[in-house]
């Protein structure tokens, strides 16, 4: 049932991270440990079922908005999980170098 803004003491932007934000380069995650990411854990936290389940409900659509910037994995086993990760154009490049002469004018 809808509820009036005026009923909630405060609301905050609905801001969700980027893949290279929340992923490490050289790791892929299942649907449940990226719903974990989402919300701040470990990928291993402990979480009870009903929470799982609503991480699971946020991470499917973020991983669907997100899918140009990922790579998917086939599962490890016939009935494992697949697996979703950072696609190589999506990591971030760091770089220490100087700018070039023609860059800094």
């Amino acid at each position: 049932m809808p509820e009036p803004k005026s009923a909630f003491d405060a609301t905050y932007p609905c801001d969700f991270y980027e893949p290279a934000e929340l992923f490490e380069p050289d790791q892929l995650y299942t649907i449940p440990e990226i719903g974990r990411l989402l919300q701040g854990f470990e990928p291993d936290a402990e979480i009870d079922p009903d929470t799982e389940a609503v991480l699971v409900d946020w991470a499917v659509p973020w991983v669907m908005v997100h899918a140009a910037d990922m790579v998917v994995a086939e599962p490890l086993s016939e009935d494992g999980p697949g697996y979703y990760g950072l696609a190589p154009e999506a990591t971030p490049e760091e770089t220490d170098a100087e700018p070039d002469a023609d860059e800094s004018a």
